[in-house]
């Protein structure tokens, strides 16, 4: 009968026991790695193998090794370590056995490999609260500390910081040791590697805490500049060592605020933690309660760290759909909504940034989360603000929400939202300007007819043509797409260009044949195009704007090296000539005569499949037409194009 894997694993651990009775030590040493080499990283095999007595027998071996053994003294300290590593369990197993003592003698050793194996053992048992008590009041144990923390092993130096964090508890322990020297000598190893570093950091908050006295001798040291290397660490490349550097700040400050009375610092402070919440493990896990200790009782810092984590989430949600789908399930989206009222203006910024970020999603946008009045109302509020910052950061939250793809924009129209767009796009600061014409162009994006008609009511034809017509190209840009959105759903849509003797259409192709900008002549073009799509008026208007000048604007945009150009360009020619209608070979006789159809037949290989699409549609509607006019296609198309 075959036999399972975990009764020949079951086994395999009962041999490797009775072989570490051998009196052979290479058959014990090779026992040892093999143990070791088991039970790193594995809890139930740690368990088994503490079960079965295998923490006692390596004891033995341990102890009973004089030396010059020293590979079996290392292999047996690591495995004593292993057991102890992260399992309070092995902890205890070790200490029970009687170990302590035994890897403490190999500090001493000559060997620094068998010192270092000793240390690293010992470290592993100062991680859990179970280790020892070490007594500093006795004077034998104070010099064996200083010993460790002078010592020139790193591990040795750890183990002396791994101590005092574990073992420094009351005022006169820390006094005791501040007066031995210890302090001193944390903060030279504070210049240490990573591990000396953050060992260090751990053992100074241990001894400054609470304790006054303790921390200003700490101040004073190497010339009053010791508190310089702790906020030099803040801004440390390890997690940990901005933690364990803020920590210490935390618990001077608590104690001793004269030392950090600059806003700046505890700012700093408190935005390097609301960074760290983002970091997995331990130090994620710890961050929170260190952030709780500095604002704890402190109004003005409890502010900016509100601030703060409102923009942490911001950035979160500014990505990820995930993340704006769990700050919606948990109900947060009532906490920034509360903070746009805050008092601090930081704070009405920093909520208005973060409820953009999760207004990003488009999913809770097609269901009309966002247009309600509990949402919209303070926002249009925000537009009133006396801080520009605010009202900046409103208005493109506002540009996110008014999207609403669910015909729910008479929400906000209603609550006074269009009036106050309306308002700001006439201010004389340019920001505030482009981001409400930004926010209206959204409005109109999809808008009922209804809504529409009240946008073009509210902001007038004269407004409109100011704004195409802005300084600003940015404003121009923005301005043109609210315009393409006004046009874009039937004739009804594209007669309000028309008003007022047509000012609106006469700046919109001003700016086509005049603007620099590609992004304002892609916008112009595609609202021109948008227009062609209407009546026989409507067509002869575009072809009147595009062919003013000759050569035509078109073929300047046919022969552009923007694509996007190229194929707005087409788009405009499709919608010209589609036929049908009464007028349609006129266009098409009067485009072929300004060289605008020669040019769409060098384009039928252009390199943009968008463009290369369209052509083959525009030289299709044509076809009839010139075919008529006598006008051979065949000879610049490819095969099979007709």
């Amino acid at each position: 009968m075959p036999t399972s894997a975990s009764s020949t694993s079951s086994n395999r651990t009962e041999v490797l026991i009775s072989l570490l009775r051998s009196e052979s030590k290479e058959v014990k040493l090779k026992a040892l790695r093999e143990v070791k080499n088991q039970i790193i990283g594995n809890r139930t095999k740690k368990l088994s193998y503490i079960k079965l007595g295998a923490v006692p027998k390596i004891l033995e071996i341990l102890s009973s090794s004089d030396d010059s053994e020293s590979l079996i003294l290392i292999q047996s300290a690591a495995t004593i370590g292993s057991f102890a590593c992260g399992v309070d369990v092995g902890v205890k197993a070790v200490l029970d056995s009687g170990a302590f003592p035994h890897l403490i003698r190999l500090l001493s050793h000559l060997d620094d490999k068998v010192v270092d194996a000793g240390a690293r053992s010992l470290k592993m048992i100062y991680q859990s609260k179970l280790a020892p008590k070490y007594e500093f009041h006795k004077a034998e144990n104070m010099a064996f500390l200083l010993s460790l923390l002078n010592s020139e092993n790193e591990n040795v130096t750890e183990l002396g910081a791994s101590i005092i964090t574990h073992s420094c508890e009351t005022t006169a322990e820390q006094k005791a040791l501040c007066e031995a020297g210890a302090l001193s000598r944390l903060l030279i190893l504070l210049k240490g590697s990573l591990n000396q570093r953050e060992a260090s950091l751990d053992s100074l908050a241990a001894m400054t805490e609470n304790n006054s006295e303790v921390i200003a001798k700490f101040v004073g040291l190497n010339s009053g500049r010791a508190l310089n290397s702790l906020t030099e660490l803040m801004k440390d490349r390890y997690p940990r060592t901005r933690l364990l550097a803020s920590v210490c700040l935390i618990v001077i400050d608590h104690t001793s605020p004269n030392y950090l009375q600059d806003i700046g610092i505890k700012t700093k402070l408190i935005m390097i933690l609301i960074e760290l919440l983002e970091e997995p493990g331990r130090v994620g896990d710890e961050v929170p309660f260190a952030l709780a200790n500095l604002i704890a009782d402190k109004e003005d810092l409890q502010q900016i760290a509100f601030e703060g984590i409102l923009l942490a989430i911001a950035e979160l949600c500014s990505r990820l759909e995930n993340c704006r789908a769990r700050f919606m399930s948990m109900q947060a989206l009532n906490l920034v909504t509360n903070a746009l009222t805050h008092d601090c203006a930081e704070v009405r910024t920093a909520a208005c940034i973060c409820m953009r970020s999760v207004t990003r999603s488009v999913k809770n946008l097609s269901a009309g989360h966002y247009l309600d009045d509990m949402i919209v109302t303070p926002l249009v509020h925000l537009l009133h603000d006396q801080c520009t910052s605010v009202q900046v950061a409103a208005l493109k939250t506002i540009s996110n929400i008014v999207v609403d793809f669910t015909n729910r924009k008479s929400v906000f129209i209603q609550c006074g939202g269009l009036k106050d767009l309306v308002l700001l796009s006439k201010s004389m600061d340019s920001t505030l300007r482009l981001n409400s014409v930004w926010a209206l162009r959204n409005l109109m994006f999809l808008a009922e007819s209804s809504n529409k008609e009240r946008i073009v009511s509210e902001i007038t034809a004269s407004t409109l043509t100011s704004l195409v017509c802005d300084p600003e190209p940015f404003i121009q840009e923005q301005a043109l797409a609210l315009v393409r959105n006004l046009v874009d759903g039937g004739i009804s849509c594209i007669e309000h260009v028309f008003v007022e003797g047509g000012i609106i259409i006469n700046a919109v192709g001003r700016q086509v044949r005049n603007a620099s900008k590609s992004e304002v002549c892609i916008q112009g073009i595609y609202i021109l195009g948008n227009i062609s799509t209407g009546s026989e008026s409507h067509k002869e208007a575009v072809m009147h704007q595009l062919l003013q000048e000759a050569p035509s604007v078109l073929i300047k945009f046919l022969k552009c090296s923007d694509a996007r150009l190229r194929v707005a360009a087409i788009w405009c020619v499709v919608n010209l000539t589609y036929p049908g209608g009464p007028g349609s070979s006129v266009r098409v006789a009067r485009l072929r005569d300004s060289g605008i159809i020669s040019q769409i037949k060098c384009m039928v290989n252009d390199p943009c499949l968008d463009a290369k699409f369209r052509v083959r549609t525009a030289l299709e509607q044509c076809k009839p037409v010139l075919g008529c006019l006598g006008v051979k296609l065949s000879a610049t198309t490819e095969q099979g194009h007709f």
